[in-house]
């Protein structure tokens, strides 16, 4: 049975379609909220998906936009109503910041995810165990319990159902062999990569020690896909994470080094057969 979509999606649906309805009607943002005698924060607000809408405004500002078709008014009004409420990641605020929220909310209507991580393994892929032993130094016990809930509901929501995105992950041999935790949570975490490997909407492959220096080995990076939007790239590095969407330059230089980096990639029998030499470095259970 497929979740109830979050209330971040109808929001995001609103932002795209009254921004697209918006510029056909020729109109800035600050035009419509004065001819609508709104503040301009609203309009601004509106179209950046961080405020639920009401069915009343939405009717007033497809009016103003003169959008009349029957069916788009009435998925918007469905949209409208659905935009209320919490998101998922809601009960864990206490462990997010305000960059990362707003970077969920994307990746909950991402339709691809790549991604490439040059030291260990990215949250996506983490094992609980693997989790707890990487946050170990870094924070307090509460305080980890509540992260690795939140990346555990984060790979639920992912991984499971008819409608998770497409997923891409070239994970470095570096991250295979970089001992976190005692042998055992290697051995369970190197499993779990290679179960992954069989996710029908999973594609992992390993950049090994070999294929020497690439763009790539400056940071970590994700590139959020979507049909109906441009591709989002997050960046997380020593003075924080960074939402990027209208880079556009920068975004396709990220999307090309992704490219060479599948391309440098082992895949299939080769990505297992690298996973399986470093799982022996960890012994056996």
């Amino acid at each position: 049975m497929p979740r109830p979509l979050d209330p971040s999606l109808n929001r995001r649906r609103l932002r795209i379609e009254l921004r697209s309805a918006r510029e056909k009607a020729e109109l800035t943002q600050r035009e419509a909220a004065e001819a609508l005698e709104w503040s301009l924060s609203k309009i601004i607000r509106i179209e950046a998906g961080t405020v639920s809408l009401s069915v009343t405004d939405l009717r007033a500002l497809l009016e103003r936009y003169g959008v009349t078709d029957p069916q788009l008014v009435s998925e918007l009004q469905e949209a409208a109503r659905g935009s209320k409420g919490q998101s998922w990641w809601t009960p864990f605020s206490d462990v997010l910041n305000q960059s990362f929220t707003q970077y969920l909310g994307y990746e909950s209507a991402a339709d691809s995810v790549r991604t490439y991580h040059p030291i260990v393994f990215p949250g996506f892929l983490q094992t609980e165990d693997y989790a707890e032993a990487l946050l170990a130094p870094q924070a307090p016990p509460e305080r980890i319990r509540r992260v690795v809930e939140l990346r555990t509901a984060r790979q639920d929501r992912l991984f499971e159902g008819d409608e998770s995105p497409e997923m891409m992950f070239v994970v470095d041999e570096a991250a295979l062999r970089r001992r976190i935790g005692e042998p055992a949570v290697m051995r369970h975490q190197l499993q779990h990569i290679k179960t992954l490997m069989e996710h029908p909407r999973v594609t992992l492959q390993v950049l090994p020690f070999g294929a020497g220096a690439h763009y790539a080995t400056l940071g970590s990076f994700v590139l959020l896909g979507f049909k109906d939007d441009d591709d989002l790239l997050w960046v997380e590095h020593s003075a924080g994470q960074l939402a990027i969407r209208d880079d556009h330059e920068l975004v396709a230089r990220y999307q090309e080094c992704f490219a060479l980096l599948t391309d440098m990639a082992l895949s299939d029998d080769d990505a297992v057969a690298l996973i399986d030499d470093a799982a022996r470095d960890f012994g056996t259970s």
